[in-house]
């Protein structure tokens, strides 16, 4: 199962997330993956696990286990490297660490350079224009964003020359993020859950209001006792109802097989009716560290492009 993308290319549906994979495991939960059926892998140079990940690739490309036009490798550029200049040095990092000649995908991770004052400096649009470069070089196939609103978006929609093909935010039933979704499927811009389990894993990194857990929830285990599937898939499952293609992260060869385990079934219009109107409603990954007084992002509503709902 894959989502055509406004550019010609397709993202396949479900894909290994590695965020938080710690070191001497994501080369394992990426063996693990692309024999369980995975084709797309999700990266980034912050996560500092790039070569892990370019090992396990180089294994299975070097020994013909699989070419390299079935695999589909996002990467994404970090906040201190949005200038022209270090954005094309930071994608030939993630090349050589990947040992990849090109990208499938490739995003820009925040939309924040950790320099404060009123204005995002270096600008979007440097960056952009920096990625679509990428493009016409052949070191990356697509490009999109990670973390942005929609009034963003629409900022880069109104200059850009290659428009983005995908964004990649946080989606799940605590955080439905419906009015992006709306505004992309409206643009023909392609959304890639991230969190899709709720993130729980990241609590200590984004402080949050209130500590619900979104595998704990009492609708969520209703519809995985029903169906007679885990928590886990049952969320996965949802996020691809939902419109999305979706980015699970684990490292248990257990959970990385069972998350791909949710092409051959559906959830049933009641269920999907059920988790898609849980009234708590959370951003989990906030980017509340991203948050200066003296800008260019000063509040919640400032960073997302609209006011942070907390529900209960």
């Amino acid at each position: 199962m894959s989502f055509p993308l406004r550019d010609g290319t397709r993202i396949p549906a479900v894909g290994l997330g590695t965020w938080k994979a710690a070191p001497g495991e994501v080369r394992q939960a990426v063996h693990v993956a692309l024999q369980a059926g995975y084709r797309h892998i999700d990266c980034a140079s912050v996560y500092q696990n790039e070569e892990e990940v370019g090992d396990a690739l180089d294994h299975v490309l070097r020994n013909g286990l699989l070419p390299r036009s079935e695999l589909y490798i996002c990467s994404k550029v970090w906040n201190t490297d949005h200038s022209a200049a270090r954005v094309r040095q930071a994608c030939l990092k993630s090349l050589k660490a990947l040992k990849l000649d090109y990208l499938d995908l490739y995003l820009i991770h925040w939309p924040v350079t950790g320099n404060v004052g009123p204005e995002v400096k270096p600008s979007i649009s440097e960056t952009w224009q920096a990625m679509e470069g990428l493009v016409r070089e052949g070191l990356v196939r697509s490009i999109g964003t990670s973390n942005f609103g929609a009034k963003k978006l629409a900022d880069i929609l109104s200059y850009a020359q290659i428009p983005p093909a995908v964004c990649q935010v946080e989606v799940h039933p605590y955080h439905r993020n419906d009015a992006l979704l709306a505004f992309c499927a409206q643009h023909s811009i392609h959304v890639t859950a991230y969190a899709p389990l709720g993130s729980p894993d990241s609590a200590s990194i984004f402080p949050r209001k209130k500590p619900l857990v979104l595998m704990e929830d009492a609708t969520v285990k209703a519809v995985a006792a029903r169906t007679g599937k885990n928590v886990g898939q049952v969320l996965v499952r949802w996020a691809l109802r939902h419109g999305t293609s979706v980015i699970p992260k684990s490292t248990s060869p257990a959970r990385i097989r069972g998350n791909l385990a949710v092409l051959d079934w559906e959830l049933s219009p009641e269920d999907y009716a059920a988790l898609s109107s849980l009234p708590f409603q959370q951003r989990m990954v906030n980017g509340a560290m991203w948050l200066n007084p003296k800008g260019p992002y000063r509040t919640m509503e400032e960073l997302w492009d609209k006011p942070e709902a907390d529900e209960e």
